[in-house]
């Protein structure tokens, strides 16, 4: 049996970080590169031309835009994450044995990402169930990942060992992203005859990945430290938590505004990062260039890309201020969204995809940094208020998919959905100018 480590010891550390690692891939295989592109393979019927004769999925007796019926899964998803995220959180601190819950969301994603391998349009509610379920599993698993950091980390550790958690993560989720796109692009290397079996294996190689390096993790984590009884009060702390942040709102003008004007800003922007690769798909001539190579190539310039951006926004806020810069950002994406709209060739969507990456990491990273700024001075309990912006997020991205699948449904192109999302942009800047200019 393992000894328990103490607070703050190098192999803890370095433990919990690597479910970084472990986790990553599903985040850039299933939500942004190779499921986007299986999707739109199985349910686009082109001509010999290679124009789309249909683009329709009917499922439980309804015709639905395949992108509108991927974008209801999604947002039906993050729906169900935003309510049980705060059941989750007020658990977190009191059971005995959270390491148990942590295992359990993260086998519960791994397995349906495996399960995707059996994805078809013959029994598209398994496939759509499995892709529903990864979702979930992903995001619930975070909930006790993140509150581990405490327990394991002095605060003079936790920002250096939060940094190593995510450059992890990135150099996990990208190295098996390599390694399976060499398996669909050069399958009869592996004996296979064409690229649809290494691409459903490259869901299952996610699963087992996720499973298998997390056992690091789990083997240095302690279970947790049991704080009280697990009753309904605790349970329902999370809410009780939001309701207090809520309330506290009233009395702080500035982060109200500015709450609210990343609410509706927020929508537009994790909206596009979500559906850029399908609508890649859907509305590129890729011509003889492989559409596969092409939209990876551009999931990982973008977030090469977003490093950049981040430390460029950050040296811009601090020199124009919070406010102004997150105000001459989303006016950056306004342009982006007009971009797209006339977008037709791969050339043109490797520049949207550099500029997207640009203001991407700087957006996500000025927003949060800027919430913190606005905090009140004597908040003690920092954790609730970023509790309350989590979830606020991740309803905003149920407002923004269900927006962009329904207009896409109505106009039949996701090109207009695309132009719908800069209504989102121009109210986050109307909100944005309304923010007072004092100190940030």
């Amino acid at each position: 049996m393992q000894k328990t480590l103490p607070k703050g010891h190098k192999k803890l550390l370095n433990a919990w970080a690597f479910y970084d690692w472990a986790n990553s891939v599903y985040n850039l295989t299933i939500s942004s590169a190779v499921f986007p592109i299986f999707w739109g393979a199985l349910t686009i019927i082109r001509n010999d031309q290679g124009d789309i004769i249909s683009d329709t999925v009917r499922f439980l007796g309804y015709d639905f835009n395949n992108d509108s019926l991927i974008s209801y899964v999604t947002a039906l998803a993050f729906l169900v994450v935003s309510f049980i995220s705060p059941l989750l959180s007020g658990i977190a601190d009191y059971v005995g044995n959270k390491k148990n819950f942590l295992k359990f969301f993260c086998y519960l994603g791994a397995v349906s990402c495996i399960g995707l391998y059996w994805f078809s349009l013959d029994y598209l509610w398994f496939g759509l169930l499995c892709y529903f379920l990864a979702l979930i599993g992903f995001w619930a698993s975070l909930v006790f990942y993140n509150s581990y950091l405490p327990d394991i980390a002095f605060p003079e550790q936790q920002d250096a060992i939060s940094a190593k958690g995510y450059s992890l993560g990135y150099i996990g989720s990208v190295l098996l992203l390599i390694i399976n796109l060499v398996m669909i692009l050069k399958y009869e290397w592996f004996g296979f005859e064409n690229e649809g079996t290494p691409t459903r294996l490259s869901f299952v190689m996610v699963g087992i990945w996720w499973i298998g390096f997390s056992q690091y993790t789990y083997y240095y984590l302690p279970k947790g430290n049991k704080k009280d009884a697990l009753t309904s009060s605790v349970v329902f702390n999370g809410f009780k938590e939001l309701k207090k942040v809520w309330n506290a709102l009233k009395d702080n003008l500035k982060l109200r505004r500015y709450l609210g004007a990343f609410f509706v800003y927020s929508m537009a922007v994790q909206t596009i990062m979500l559906i850029a690769t399908y609508f890649g798909i859907e509305e590129l001539d890729w011509g003889e260039q492989n559409a596969t190579t092409g939209l990876i190539i551009s999931i990982l310039l973008i977030q090469l890309v977003a490093v950049l951006g981040a430390i460029l926004t950050s040296k811009a806020s601090s020199k124009f201020g919070n406010i102004k810069t997150l105000i001459t950002v989303n006016i950056i994406w306004i342009g982006i969204c007009i971009y797209a709209y006339t977008i037709t060739t791969p050339f043109q969507f490797y520049i949207a995809a550099a500029i997207v990456g640009m203001v991407m990491g700087g957006i996500q990273a000025l927003s949060r940094s800027t919430y913190s700024k606005f905090l009140p001075k004597e908040t003690i309990d920092t954790a609730s208020y970023f509790s309350f912006y989590d979830v606020a997020e991740k309803i905003g991205i149920v407002i923004g998919m269900f927006s962009y699948g329904i207009v896409a449904q109505i106009m039949g192109s996701v090109r207009y959905s695309i132009l719908f999302l800069i209504l989102f942009f121009a109210v986050g800047l109307i909100l944005l100018f309304r923010v007072p200019r004092q100190k940030e």
